[in-house]
């Protein structure tokens, strides 16, 4: 299994030989088992890669990330779908039933509200009870949208004068980079799964390419969160560094729990995908198994 991340921030070639990512910067060349690659970051834009290492990433399923010119992930390389029963897990996708959408969201909404709660917990902060008491009411699809209501008690609790919308604070910087980080993971995961990324059970925008993969990040958001509170607990104007970039992208090697197992973020969005696939196969959003925070006995 692929576990391993590569950031680059300096200027590199890139290249594939036996097997082997090969990394060439002025100071040497560092060589890294294809396989063993999860993620690639490409965070300087004075990096070239050739033809044959892109076809051998897409092979592999590894996750390029490439920035935009302010260093935020703007796309990523996904390989076409190799899944062994592509045609008919896209087919029971495409056909799972309007009740089954509603009670999958359900189970994404509780596991990320109480995930926030979680992590309020765990910061002593005041609202957790009120958060762990907040998911014991969300019904199927969320017709109260909870989900909203959870998000503006979770925010004002987790950091002192936050907007989420404000650019200007470097703490929105810090989430959007690790949310975009992870949502480059959920995707690989999916297309290894047969999943078709484009079709949600809950976002359904005709322009969004990855609604699915909106739907599953949303129990994972708490886990950047706690990183982005790490790295900026107060509000900060500075720019976001490629020391922050690094920093935040480490997201995927944290660990999470599903069911009674420990395991890292990365392996946990893996996990996932096939839990969706199972759930839509036998038409049960009990079997959709999603992270959750690791908490003492409250």
């Amino acid at each position: 299994m692929a576990w391993r991340g590569v950031h680059i921030s300096q200027p590199a070639r890139l290249n594939f030989r036996d097997n082997q990512l090969i990394v060439a910067q002025d100071d040497g060349e560092v060589s890294l088992a294809i396989e063993d690659v999860a993620w690639l970051i490409l965070d300087t834009p004075q990096v070239s890669v050739t033809g044959t290492l892109l076809s051998a990433l897409a092979e592999a399923g590894v996750a390029m990330i490439v920035p935009d010119g302010r260093h935020h992930p703007a796309g990523v390389l996904l390989s076409f779908h190799q899944h062994h029963a592509q045609a008919h897990i896209a087919q029971t996708q495409i056909n799972i039933s309007q009740p089954l959408k509603k009670r999958l969201w359900q189970n994404l909404v509780v596991a990320k509200i109480r995930n926030q709660a979680g992590l309020l917990s765990q910061l002593e902060g005041r609202y957790a009870e009120a958060l762990f008491s907040m998911a014991e009411r969300v019904h199927s699809g969320d017709p109260d949208n909870l989900e909203a209501q959870a998000a503006r008690i979770y925010w004002s609790d987790l950091f002192t004068d936050f907007t989420r919308g404000n650019e200007t604070d470097r703490r929105n910087a810090l989430l959007n980079y690790g949310y975009a980080v992870v949502r480059a993971a959920i995707a690989r995961a999916c297309v290894a799964s047969g999943l078709l990324p484009a079709f949600g059970v809950h976002h359904a925008s005709r322009t969004n390419a990855f609604n699915l993969i909106d739907d599953l990040i949303e129990p994972f958001r708490p886990f950047v969160d706690k990183m982005a509170r790490e790295r900026v607990p107060e509000g900060d104007r500075d720019e976001m560094t490629v020391e922050d970039r690094r920093f935040m992208s480490g997201v995927l090697t944290k660990t999470a729990v599903i069911g009674k197992e420990k395991m890292t973020i990365l392996a946990a969005t893996e996990h996932v995908a096939m839990a969706m696939v199972r759930a839509m196969e036998f038409n049960s959003a009990a079997l959709l198994q999603v992270p959750q925070w690791a908490m003492k006995a409250r």
